[in-house]
């Protein structure tokens, strides 16, 4: 990885806390909505003990679990999930600073609700595209995998539904609810940003003019071609397929070039967000 891509991959990290942390502080802690993760452990022990704000808890809880992490998986912890815990734990003590909240923004619960899986939802999800996480319960379920032969997306969802199932308990049935709601929302809205965050188009095109398709792809967009040799069953006609992948923003470049090409020409389009190899992702 050269400077150019370290550097972004440290601003897209601190973003992504950044956002979750401006989540969980506006929006989760003030309603009491306890979907998971380590801030809803905080909310909980916060709203049992009473003398004890989240936002120290959060950082309490966050410094024992990477000490437990260390501990227990050595060098394997990585430095990333590290750095974003603590960075997290740090802001939401400032956000505290810089604005109390003694109440929620609104009086719209729902739309409070949203917020509080979107933004947390986004957050992760862009540390997690990195390999990176904000710690917490991630690390409890990486336990719960060592030591129980668990998946961790179980753990994962086992320790959160535990910790989601209590606020119907501390906070009341309305919260719990929205508690429960919002845990099954986040499970499903950090995948589909990620999958966004990666998405890129598969084009197959099949021509009778590859040479300047081709020529185009790796001179201008700078990506890739496989030629595959292809006949057309009904036409009995030679033509050539061309494969490749492109980024998003590449793809209406491309087909307009192909259209300018090759009115004649089938282009079959599809989304992935799960491309291996040079020019993308590595194994």
């Amino acid at each position: 990885m050269n400077k150019k891509s370290k550097l972004v991959e440290v601003l897209l990290l601190n973003l992504g806390v950044l956002i979750l942390s401006i989540g969980v502080y506006f929006f989760k802690i003030p309603n009491g909505f306890t979907t998971g993760g380590i801030s809803g452990i905080s909310l909980i022990i916060s709203a049992i003990i009473g003398n004890v704000t989240p936002s120290w808890l959060i950082f309490i809880f966050n410094t024992l679990l990477l000490l437990v992490g260390f501990t227990i998986f050595g060098r394997k912890f990585g430095i990333k999930t590290t750095y974003c815990s603590v960075m997290f734990s740090v802001e939401i003590i400032l956000l505290e600073k810089i604005y109390p909240m003694t109440a929620p923004l609104t009086d719209q619960p729902f739309l409070e609700l949203a917020f509080a899986i979107l933004l947390p939802a986004v957050g992760s999800a862009i540390m997690f595209n990195y390999s990176a996480s904000s710690g917490g319960t991630d690390v409890i379920a990486m336990i719960f995998k060592k030591y129980a032969a668990l998946n961790i997306g179980i753990a994962l969802l086992i320790t959160d539904f535990i910790v989601a199932l209590s606020a119907f308990f501390i906070f009341g049935l309305k919260t719990g609810l929205f508690s429960l709601l919002g845990l099954i929302c986040r499970a499903f809205l950090i995948d589909s940003v990620i999958e966004s965050i990666n998405l890129n188009k598969f084009f197959t095109i099949i021509t009778t003019y590859p040479e300047q398709i081709n020529s185009y792809i790796l001179r201008e967009i700078h990506h890739g071609v496989t030629v595959v040799d292809a006949v057309g069953a009904f036409t009995d006609t030679k033509k050539k397929m061309l494969i490749t992948v492109v980024r998003r923003h590449q793809s209406v470049k491309l087909k307009n070039k192909i259209r300018e090409i090759d009115p004649d020409s089938f282009v079959m389009i599809t989304n992935s967000s799960e491309i291996i190899g040079r020019g993308f992702r590595g194994i």
